[in-house]
């Protein structure tokens, strides 16, 4: 049986209606609470007037900007399903999780016209809606300004399905990890509570919202406590660093991938800039340099490390402030409704500073995979997701991921499974065997690398491979280097020993 699932921003809009929600610094642009809610509610009206029931996917392809919240609130209003897009993604790559995941709705902004287009009659979507965000006249605010009567909102649980957020895969083709409003809930209140969020936290996000990072480290949790969310359309080291600095905006919280942190610090500005205001920056999304954090820590920004997984919502583990020094390296312990434990081979309960796979349970983790019953039965065990990361805890029960189990890297905090990329280079008639690795980047964290066997009487030149997975891939998937071999390393089932390939180029 379904309850009424608590509408935080009709809450908050009857409490305090005229407190700024959003501010677009982009198009300076104030949303109040009032405002945010109106919207949302005039837009889940016309969902529902054009025939979008419970359930129904509403595929979002946007930069980073007040509607993206208005359509995921009105989606909460009606039990609707947000799907927001990776607009880094090649339109192929987005055809497949449209196809996948079958949206009734997609909505874009102007920029990505063309694309949209194409996606719509590719993927028969029934209906479209455009986003000009230097104009008020779109067919997207024509649904906004319009007073729809008669809209009643639609009872929804803590289990049912509120988004779906596509993430790439070990095969080669993403997965839509299903978000309910429990998990987002669980986290409003695992990360909220250690980051000190409340009603006059103001959170400066410059990550994009398709990403979980960005919609839930902290921007959701802000929502949730009544708070002030400060939105860029995209990252720009010396505009957030005068924005973080400047007292007008009053900028209380911050997250961002280790490369984001090194670009801050690295502009001529950091070291007179006023920090003093933050009162916690959280990294993630990729393991971090030691001397980014200290640099950090030095100017007096409570910097934490924290772990997570777009299926765990995301808050896993948290680092606290008071060891960001003593633990340095660390993120920390699982979060308050959160259970974690690492288990070796043989899937026992590994001892201190024993590698193994993290496992990970709680009400914050994801049921499983859109459309994929086999990718959902083998991420659990026991009621266990398994994460695919190796870590051990230290004498103390402090967390260090020490590599991922599986092969995928992470490059500039976005994931990147090889075996997608090696598919594209497997394509092209020269390649006899290919495989990608991912090397330590001091920008990135990580890049990759193709590693490739020509075909005997063939040729072909490292710039043609990378020319053809530019054209085939999101830019950060794309190998930043080609090495040729003669044959690659296997094992007697016929195995990649990639480790192995590692030893080659990288000093392990």
């Amino acid at each position: 049986m379904s309850t009424k699932y608590y509408d935080w921003i009709s809450h908050h809009a009857k409490g305090k209606g005229d407190k700024v929600a959003i501010v677009d610094l982009d198009n300076d642009k104030h949303l109040t609470y009032f405002d945010l809610d109106k919207r949302a509610t005039s837009f889940a009206a016309w969902l529902v007037k054009n025939g979008v029931e419970k359930g129904e996917r509403i595929a979002v392809l946007m930069r980073n900007a007040p509607e993206f919240f208005e359509i995921q609130f009105a989606c909460h209003k009606i039990g609707a399903i947000c799907l927001p897009l990776n607009w880094r993604l090649t339109k192929s790559e987005l055809e497949y999780i449209l196809k996948d995941s079958t949206p009734m709705l997609l909505i874009h902004d102007k920029v990505f016209r063309t694309t949209a287009s194409e996606l719509v009659n590719a993927c028969v979507i029934q209906l479209s809606l455009e986003i000009n965000e230097e104009s008020q006249n779109s067919s997207y605010e024509d649904t906004v300004s319009t007073n729809i009567k008669g809209f009643n909102p639609v009872g929804c649980s803590h289990s049912d399905v509120s988004m779906i957020m596509y993430t790439s895969g070990t095969t080669g083709h993403p997965k839509g990890a299903l978000i309910t409003h429990g998990m987002t809930f669980f986290n409003c209140v695992n990360l909220g509570i250690p980051a000190l969020i409340n009603s006059e936290s103001v959170q400066l996000v410059t990550l994009p919202l398709f990403h979980t990072a960005g919609l839930n480290c902290y921007s959701n949790p802000l929502f949730h406590a009544g708070g002030k969310v400060i939105l860029t359309r995209e990252f720009d080291p010396g505009k957030t660093l005068n924005v973080l600095g400047n007292p007008e905006y009053g900028v209380t919280h911050f997250m961002g991938v280790p490369s984001v942190f090194l670009f801050i610090m690295q502009h001529p500005d950091f070291d007179k800039t006023d920090l003093s205001r933050i009162k916690q920056a959280g990294i993630g999304g990729a393991p971090c340099a030691e001397p980014i954090l200290l640099k950090w820590l030095d100017r007096g920004v409570p910097l934490v490390q924290g772990w997570g997984m777009t299926e765990t919502s995301p808050g896993g583990t948290g680092l606290d402030v008071v060891y960001a020094r003593k633990k340095i390296g660390s993120c920390g312990k699982p979060l308050l409704h959160t259970e974690i434990k690492i288990v070796n081979e043989k899937g026992e309960k590994a001892n201190a500073g024993e590698i193994g796979e993290l496992l990970i349970r709680g009400p914050n983790i994801t049921p499983g995979y859109w459309n994929n019953e086999e990718a959902t039965a083998a991420s659990f065990i026991d009621g266990w997701l398994k994460t695919g990361d190796a870590a051990k805890e230290d004498e103390d029960g402090f967390l260090f991921i020490v590599d991922r189990w599986k092969d995928m890297y992470i490059s500039g905090g976005e994931n990147v499974y090889p075996a997608e990329v090696e598919n594209i280079i497997y394509q092209m008639p020269e390649i006899a065997e290919a495989a990608v690795i991912g090397i330590p980047n001091e920008q990135w964290g990580e890049v990759g690398i193709a590693v490739v066997v020509i075909k005997k009487g063939l040729e072909i030149t490292g710039n043609e491979i990378i020319e053809n997975c530019k054209n085939r891939l999101a830019k950060f998937k794309v190998p930043n280097d080609v090495k040729f071999i003669d044959k690659l390393p296997r094992n007697a089932t016929g195995k990649v020993l990639k480790r192995e390939i590692k030893k080659m180029f990288v000093e392990i």
